[in-house]
């Protein structure tokens, strides 16, 4: 496999949360959530993955006197996202208008 390609990262779900985490910073769990379309149960094991492997943290805190809790890419985590992108741009090769 291609330096950079990471299973952790390669799963369906877990690429999908570190581009919205990506491009977000941190975002709700709620709103992860809603824009990906996963279940919490679902969201929950996926980012547990993905804290298991250092690649994201999660900050607690009460807001509007409920619990809430939000996501964020590590430093780590980022450069495994970026690395695995790099890393299936090498598969399919480069892209633009064929020549």
């Amino acid at each position: 496999m291609p330096v950079g390609f990471d299973a952790t990262v390669h799963a369906p779900n877990r690429l999908r949360i570190c581009a919205l985490l990506d491009s977000a910073g941190e975002a709700e769990f709620g709103l992860v959530q809603k824009q990906l379309g996963l279940s919490a149960s679902v969201l929950s094991k996926h980012a547990t993955v993905l804290m298991d492997a250092g690649y994201v943290e999660q900050r607690k805190a009460v807001r509007d006197t409920r619990r809430r809790v939000w996501l964020r890419l590590t430093r780590a985590g980022r450069d495994a996202y970026q690395g695995h992108l790099a890393a299936l741009r090498a598969i399919v090769g480069p892209t633009g208008p064929a020549s």
